[in-house]
């Protein structure tokens, strides 16, 4: 391409850019990894159409910095060869002016050697943020190509703080009116999940279909050549609706004539698309973690709506895949680590751990008002506690709030809002 026409392109970009008010935008708590200051490229990564790129904007914009963005998934760029990289970025500087300081590059995987190209810059000491996630380079392999010159942002669809945000809705509630507009929030949220964009779909199941699709047989297919793309697709579809269930690569070959193999690494590709969650088992033998992973959906939004969504024992999975996410967006930056533990006669749903220190155990019921569930959830964390030597109880439940005393272990039992807020 010549210089004159990725100026254009550049520019175009530019203008549609600052079409949005990104001042009205919600704030989300990973701005707060996100730095200025560094030397090392700010790689944001997640599911496609989780906001990554409007994170990026939105916080370079806020901080009134003098930034250059380009976004690489344009057809317009699909030929960019290595070469035309300097093209580019002296395209950018045209637009935006020789003394920029920051520099955007979205979805740049699509242009060959941009490690390489991203190094340089580095080295001359720009400030660069990253984003991808599509056909040639998943999100989550951002990082391997990075390694040791990047700070890894992982981005999830909103948390429910952030969707009560959105939503307008009142979060310190005092007045039974505020609690019980939190209360029907909180259903809201499990029933619709966080993914930006289907607040504001009229259609909400053909916008997931349709990204679903993308993420399956574009994304994955592509990057790994896979010709069953069929088979591909049933199990992505199986696996979102079938969440908080441990994989076992047998049964999941059997249902969609895979061989054990290929199930495993059909499984291994969904994760890196950040469409599932792998949470391993616990063990305190570090080479025994690695088997027998959960699975969860990075948002609910992503699993089928089937005729009793809203029974108690569909609440109850969406609820423990909501606590499964927020774990993730809260401890994962700090170096803690999610599992979940199983014992012969009973499960803790997560161990929240920090090297070899267990710090807590959580266990997740949508509603322990029957004798028989409460009894199970707190003999199970009672158990575990005792198996793992961990005295760090919580029980989260829809609106039950308590402190209880069993077996010489005290157990807090929280509302999930109540959690989901703190």
């Amino acid at each position: 391409m010549t210089l004159e026409e990725l100026v254009v392109v550049v520019a175009e970009q530019k203008e549609t850019l600052f079409e949005d008010n990104y001042s009205s935008y919600c704030a989300r708590h990973e701005e707060a990894h996100l730095s200025l200051d560094s030397h090392l490229a700010q790689v944001v990564i997640g599911v496609r159409r989780s906001g990554k790129s409007t994170l990026c904007v939105k916080y370079l914009m806020e901080h009134q910095v003098h930034a250059a963005y380009v976004n690489l998934d344009d057809e317009r760029l699909s030929n960019l060869r290595t070469e035309d990289l300097n093209l580019l970025l002296e395209a950018m500087y045209v637009v935006y002016g020789s003394d920029v300081e920051y520099l955007f590059f979205d979805e740049l995987q699509n242009a060959d050697a941009w490690p390489l190209f991203i190094n340089r810059l580095l080295r001359s000491h720009k400030h660069v943020f990253l984003t991808g996630s599509n056909a040639k380079l998943l999100s989550n392999e951002l990082m391997t190509h990075m390694t040791g010159r990047h700070n890894a942002v992982s981005l999830f669809p909103f948390s429910f703080s952030e969707y009560c945000q959105i939503k307008q809705v009142e979060t310190q509630a005092l007045t039974t009116r505020q609690k019980a507009e939190l209360i029907e929030t909180l259903h809201n949220y499990l029933e619709q999940g966080g993914m930006p964009e289907v607040l504001n779909e009229s259609d909400r199941r053909a916008y997931i279909a349709s990204l679903l699709n993308t993420i399956v047989r574009i994304d994955i297919a592509k990057r790994f050549r896979i010709r069953n793309t069929d088979a591909l697709y049933k199990m992505a579809v199986y696996m979102c609706d079938n969440y908080g269930q441990e994989f076992v690569p047998q049964k999941i070959a059997e249902l969609f004539g895979l061989s054990s193999k290929t199930a495993t690494a059909y499984f291994s590709y969904l994760k890196e698309a950040f469409l599932l969650i792998g949470i391993p088992k616990f063990s305190f033998k570090s080479h025994e973690r690695i088997r027998n992973e959960k699975s969860y959906v990075v948002d609910v939004a992503f699993a089928e709506e089937h005729n009793g969504s809203f029974s108690l024992e569909n609440l109850g999975w969406k609820l423990e895949n909501a606590v499964c996410i927020e774990l993730l967006r809260r401890y994962k930056r700090i170096g803690r680590e999610v599992f979940y533990y199983r014992d012969k006669s009973f499960e803790c749903d997560f161990v929240v751990t920090h090297g070899s220190h267990v710090e807590q155990l959580i266990q997740v019921s949508y509603d322990i008002s029957s004798p028989k569930t409460r009894k199970r959830e707190l003999t199970s964390l009672v158990k575990a506690a005792k198996k793992i030597n961990c005295h760090n109880l919580l029980l989260l439940t829809f609106d039950t709030k308590e402190q209880v005393e069993m077996d010489g272990e005290t157990i807090n039992i929280i509302p999930a809002n109540e959690w989901m807020l703190q």
